[in-house]
């Protein structure tokens, strides 16, 4: 197996994985109590690929159970799981299955909770409402990472989960190279497969849609930008804003570069002195901004949970669109329920997987 770093070892707990083979929600919901309805079970086109398994030693390490997630011509995606945006997962993943030609070809990598109760209710919930999925759910010590968080303009951003996405390369097995990581306010309306096949060229590690019109400046305090040994670190870099929640990573090149590293450092200094807002994002752009490989914007319709105060409904940007992201405060369970939905909501209420008390009790 590709060695961590010490930094990295203290970071997590154990890796545990359940590879299931061939068989801030925006409200005050019991999330522990939801129960979920079983997806139908979706199949490859003729034209799939077949899906071969790669044996740990030609994986390059990672045997056991780690092992049986390796596959040739897998598209891998990872998530993270939690109680609070449980629903918003399910959904995110029927939607992914539903939109692919080679649904059995997808390998889906969930970063959990380090508590064993929560991982195994998760992998349940899983395993019932999707019970042909590959997938595997990793444990995620978020101790060690707790204490880098900084307070940001909205709580749910400090989850320390969300910054599991730090640490994918560290997670995932090393036979996964390209993984498409994706947030769980979201559902794709086109094949992932496409998001996954975005070339990397130049040595790029990761790749997602720029937006080089937002004011980039605004992510970063004036302590930053008036500190010339800080505000250099963009020189020669054209720097644009990127969301985090829709990224395609090449994890081999993340681990050579040692990246996991360098997002701790700038997290370790913004502890000593508040350099930035927003919680997990900034760090991803004062590391990568101006160095990743473009994506369409349809595949980040990003922003329509609107603003982090108020959560105010908001439309799609002009173009076509491949994936809708409810980043933002709003979230649209948590409106639908509210009977208060923003327009936009009811593209995300058909994956909703949800059952309701009167389908329970019939």
């Amino acid at each position: 197996m590709t060695p961590i770093s010490g930094r990295a070892t203290a970071l997590l707990l154990l890796i545990f994985i359940w590879p299931v083979i061939a068989a801030e929600n925006g409200g005050s919901e019991d999330t522990t109590k939801l129960q979920f309805r079983e997806a139908p079970k979706f199949y490859n086109s003729p034209i799939c690929p077949s899906l071969n398994w790669v044996t740990a030693a030609a994986a390059g390490g990672g045997g056991g159970l780690s092992g049986r997630l390796c596959f040739e011509n897998a598209v891998h995606v990872a998530m993270t799981l939690d109680s609070a945006y449980l629903r918003g997962s399910m959904a995110a993943i029927f939607s992914v299955l539903q939109h692919s030609s080679c649904p059995e070809n997808i390998v889906f990598h969930f970063a959990a909770a380090a508590s064993a109760d929560a991982a195994a209710s998760l992998n349940h919930t899983i395993a019932k409402s999707f019970p042909y999925l590959r997938f595997g759910i990793y444990r995620f010590d978020d101790s060690a990472v707790a204490g880098l968080i900084s307070t940001s303009i909205r709580a749910a951003l400090d989850c320390p989960l969300n910054y599991a996405r730090n640490y994918l390369a560290d997670l995932l097995p090393p036979c996964v190279r390209h993984v498409v990581y994706l947030d769980s306010d979201l559902v794709l309306v086109d094949d992932v497969a496409k998001l996954a096949a975005t070339p990397l060229h130049n040595d790029a590690v990761l790749a997602a849609p720029e937006y080089c019109n937002a004011n980039f400046s605004a992510y970063f305090t004036p302590t930053f930008w008036s500190n010339p040994s800080l505000s250099l670190t963009f020189a020669n870099r054209k720097a644009c804003y990127f969301n985090t929640g829709v990224m395609l990573i090449d994890l081999r090149r993340w681990r050579a570069g040692d990246y996991t590293t360098k997002i701790v450092e700038w997290m370790e200094l913004q502890k000593r002195m508040r350099i930035y807002e927003l919680g997990s994002l900034p760090p991803f752009l004062l590391v990568f901004a101006g160095n990743i490989a473009p994506v369409d914007h349809r595949w980040n319709q990003h922003g329509l949970g609107g603003d982090n105060f108020r959560g105010l409904c908001r439309d799609l940007h002009p173009g076509p669109v491949s994936l809708l992201h409810w980043s933002g405060k709003g979230k649209p369970w948590a409106r639908l329920d509210a009977n208060r939905p923003c327009p936009l909501d009811v593209l995300w209420a058909p994956y909703d997987l949800l059952q309701t008390p009167y389908v329970l009790e019939s």
